[in-house]
């Protein structure tokens, strides 16, 4: 196993460093979240022991940056905020486990031993079609780099849309999935909610309504002059 230790308390980062030697541990130290980045990126590590609060890059966009294009790396984040917010916003960003100062080294290399048993991580899919970019794990959506602000049925309808591809996404199945099994089958719900996310997702419009079947994605066509 190969962790990287990323702690600006020098003390702390230079003694986890040699315990975790001791364990037969390979490890590396990186005092700032620009450091990080950098041996991140150059290294293969498996896992990671982050310091929440640390100067440079701060610890929660080296988090979310791990989780976007290093998803098989685990993250240890350590922080000594222990309140159940402040640890419910570190796995949103990612994080696979959570330790607040001050902890036990054995319960440090227990619970890294453990992440380390886990299979590997399978690559959080981020869908695109045309110039969408919707991320299920983040529940962000972008349209040509522009952050789409979605309510929480525009984003289900949406994400079953690009889950599709292109093919045709029933009214039937919109409530099945993105409403509840108490859903009206003769609500205009499924409408509404794609008329509005047609007003969200601006021109030229991506969304098509085939006639007695539903609605599938389809790419805007190109101009012949360009």
């Amino acid at each position: 196993m190969r962790v990287l230790v990323v702690e600006d308390e020098v003390f702390l980062a230079e003694a986890l460093q040699a315990g975790l030697r001791h364990e037969a541990i390979a490890a590396d130290v990186a005092f700032d979240g620009d450091e990080a980045l950098e041996r991140i990126a150059v290294n293969d590590y498996d896992a990671v022991v982050l310091d929440r609060d640390i100067p440079g890059t701060h610890g929660d966009i080296v988090c979310a940056t791990l989780s976007r294009e290093h998803p098989a790396v685990r993250v240890l984040m350590l922080t000594a905020a222990g309140r159940l917010r402040d640890k419910v916003g570190g796995f949103e960003l990612g994080a696979d486990d959570y330790l607040t100062k001050p902890f036990a080294f054995e319960e440090l290399i227990v619970r890294l031993r453990a992440l380390a048993r886990r299979p590997p991580a399978a690559v959080r899919p981020v869908l695109e079609f045309a110039d969408l970019r919707l991320d299920p794990y983040r529940r962000e959506a972008y349209r040509a780099g522009r952050y789409l602000k979605l309510t929480r049925k525009q984003f289900a309808v949406l994400e079953l849309l690009m889950r599709a591809a292109g093919g045709v996404v029933s009214a039937e199945t919109l409530l099945e999935k993105a409403w509840d099994e108490n859903a009206d089958p003769f609500t205009s719900a499924p409408r509404v909610t794609m008329s509005t996310l047609r007003k969200v997702l601006g021109e030229p419009d991506l969304i098509r309504t085939v006639s007695g079947a539903g609605y599938r994605l389809a790419a805007p066509e190109k101009s012949h002059g360009s």
